[in-house]
C-alpha cells in the first residue's frame, strides 16, 4: 500500500490511500490521520486495503494537495549509518574516527515535517543551507531492547526524506557535545509512505536498495544507491530501543545516502561533494543554497514509488 496524507482536515491532515499513479486518493474509513492508523495497526488493516482498492478510481489529486505523511511524529531519530560518508568527512576536516562500535543516531525535531512541495524557509544564507537525501522507516510500537533479529517486524511504513542542515552552525554545535538544535531545521518528506511489500526486492536486508536521485535548479547532483547502508534499519532500531520503548510513529532516518563510487554517482548533499572536492584540490568549491534554489529528490528507476520532493530555498 501506498499511504499519504492531504493537508486539509486539521494539523495532522487527512489520512488517504493512493492509487499506483499516485494521483487519486480514497479516504480510510475509521481512521482520519496515519498516527491513528499507526497506533491501531493490525485493525486497521481491512480499511486499508478497502481504501487501497477505492483509490484506483478515486478522488484525483494535485502534488500540491499533499502534506508530508506524518506532518507531526512522535521522534524523528536519525542514523549516520553509510561508512563512506562518514569517512570522507574525517578525511577532508581532518577529524578523529568515532571510536564506537555503535550506530551513530541523534534525536531532532519532530514537531514538524515539511510538505513535499512547499517552499522552505530558512533564516540566512549565511547558515550554509544544505540537503541530505536519506530514506526512513516508520515503525509500530517496539518494546524496550527490541534485538535486531526481531525488529524488521515492526517496520511499517518506508519513507524518502531530505534532512535539511545548516552547516555553518552544525560544527559549533558539535563541539558543545550537547548535538544539534539550530542546525538542523524541520525535514522534508516525500508525499507516500510504502508498506515494504511495495518495493519488492528492493527491501532487503533492511535496506531500500534503490538509488536516490537529487537535482539542484534542474542539474543532476547525485543518485547513490541505499543498497550500501553499513547498518541496516533493523539494526537502527534495535540500538534506538536499547533502553527505551518506541512509540508507533516514530521515523528512524538513514542518514545521508552515499556510495564510494562517488565519481560515477555523485552525493547527495553539499557537504560530501565539498569533502571531496577538498580531498581532490586542497578547497571546497560547490557552495552552499542561495535563496531561490530548488531540490528535487526521487528513488528508484523510473516512477519513484514514494513519490518526489521538488521545493525552492526561501528567506524566512
Amino acid at each position: 500500500m501506498r499511504l499519504a496524507t492531504l493537508k486539509r482536515g486539521g494539523r495532522d491532515g487527512t489520512l488517504v490511500a493512493v492509487d499506483e499513479s499516485g494521483t487519486r486518493v480514497a479516504p480510510v474509513a475509521g481512521y482520519a490521520t496515519l498516527q491513528a492508523a499507526l497506533d491501531d495497526w493490525d485493525a486497521a488493516q481491512d480499511a486499508l486495503r478497502a481504501a487501497a482498492d477505492a483509490a484506483e478510481t478515486g478522488e484525483a489529486v494535485s502534488p500540491e494537495d499533499f502534506a508530508a505523511p506524518l506532518p507531526r511524529a512522535w521522534q524523528w531519530l536519525d542514523g549516520s549509518a553509510f561508512a563512506n560518508h562518514g569517512a570522507l568527512m574525517e578525511l577532508a576536516f581532518g577529524h578523529a574516527p568515532i571510536e564506537t562500535d555503535k550506530p551513530l543516531m541523534y534525536q531532532g525535531m519532530s514537531h514538524q515535517f515539511i510538505a513535499p512541495t512547499d517552499d522552505v524557509p530558512l533564516p540566512s544564507e549565511a547558515d550554509g543551507i544544505d540537503f541530505e537525501g536519506e530514506f526512513a522507516i516508520v515503525t509500530g510500537d517496539v518494546p524496550m531492547g527490541c534485538p535486531a533479529d526481531q525488529a524488521l517486524g515492526y517496520v511499517r511504513l518506508i519513507l524518502l526524506l531530505n534532512d535539511w542542515s545548516l552547516r555553518a552552525i552544525a560544527i559549533p554545535e558539535m563541539k558543545t557535545g550537547f548535538g544539534w538544535v539550530q542546525a538542523k531545521p524541520a525535514c522534508s518528506v516525500a508525499p507516500f509512505a510504502v508498506t515494504p511489500d511495495v518495493l519488492g526486492e528492493a527491501w532487503r536486508n533492511g535496506r531500500v536498495c534503490l538509488p536516490l536521485t537529487v537535482e539542484v535548479d534542474g542539474e543532476w547532483f547525485g543518485n547513490p544507491n541505499g543498497a550500501a547502508m553499513g547498518y541496516g534499519f533493523h539494526e537502527l532500531i534495535a540500538h534506538a530501543a536499547r533502553s527505551r520503548s518506541l512509540p508507533a510513529g516514530t521515523i528512524i532516518g538513514s542518514g545521508t545516502v552515499s556510495n564510494p563510487e562517488h565519481e560515477a554517482v555523485g552525493s547527495t548533499c553539499i557537504s560530501e561533494r565539498r569533502a571531496i572536492e577538498m580531498i581532490a584540490g586542497g578547497g571546497p568549491q560547490t557552495p552552499f543554497l542561495p535563496f531561490g534554489s530548488r531540490v528535487a529528490m526521487c528513488a528508484g528507476e523510473g516512477v519513484s514509488p514514494f513519490g518526489v520532493i521538488d521545493q525552492r530555498v526561501v528567506a524566512g
